[in-house]
């Protein structure tokens, strides 16, 4: 019976672990799907006019509208798997009516746009306030001689444009940019894969309880067998 004790324990441990991973996911996969829900409901509400202070916690996804026009300065994001396909974010410094200089994400320039010259259209801008976490210890700094950025870093753009480190991603105008397609805020692309790895970790708990169920059968077989 002693030769038993071990893999059951073993086995027993092994399923407790995995079991409480599985609904460890399903604990945040509920929390996740109440963040999207909060965010929908934000980019939902009635536009409000540009706050002159705002905070990533009280107003990211908040969509908001200005006036004025891009100074003509821009910077280029290269980006793919857009729902426009491969480009350039273009972001871009802009002057609104009441005198402040920040951030507006365009929308995607297409790859063979890249050297035409900036549209400086008057426009009535609606967006979302956006802090983005494109940018990781592993993207690569950008190409400043070739104009080419791997990841939007709010900080440095507004430093290179010298605006507010303010960035809003254009939902809608009433002048565009001819070369630009907007590419606005949308929750479709926010990883929500936590009911996949729920899944995943129940049926590795499951393959767990058969090979214990066999190494146990196995020993079984061993105590039986006649010396």
């Amino acid at each position: 019976m002693r030769q038993l004790l071990f893999p059951l324990l073993v086995g027993l441990g092994g399923l407790a672990v995995l079991l409480w991973l599985g609904f460890w996911q399903l604990d945040r996969l509920e929390w996740k799907e109440g963040i999207l829900a909060g965010i929908d409901a934000r980019m939902a509400a009635d536009p409000v006019p540009l706050p002159d202070a705002v905070t990533e916690a009280a107003d990211e996804y908040r969509t908001v509208t200005f006036a004025g026009r891009p100074t003509g300065d821009e910077l280029h994001v290269l980006v793919s798997g857009t729902q426009e396909g491969t480009g350039y974010r273009v972001i871009s410094a802009f002057e609104t009516e009441a005198g402040r200089r920040i951030l507006l994400d365009q929308g995607l320039l297409p790859l063979e746009e890249k050297d035409s010259a900036p549209a400086r259209p008057e426009m009535a801008v609606t967006g979302t306030l956006l802090w983005p976490d494109d940018v990781t210890s592993s993207t690569p700094d950008p190409n400043l001689e070739e104009n080419i950025w791997f990841g939007r870093d709010v900080a440095a753009m507004a430093d290179r444009l010298d605006t507010e480190p303010l960035l809003v991603v254009l939902a809608r105008a009433s002048a565009l940019d001819p070369r630009i397609e907007p590419l606005p805020v949308d929750t479709v692309n926010i990883a929500n894969d936590h009911l996949e790895y729920a899944i995943t970790w129940f049926l590795l708990a499951a393959v767990w309880v058969a090979m214990s169920l066999y190494w146990l059968r196995r020993n079984l077989r061993r105590e039986d067998a006649p010396a």
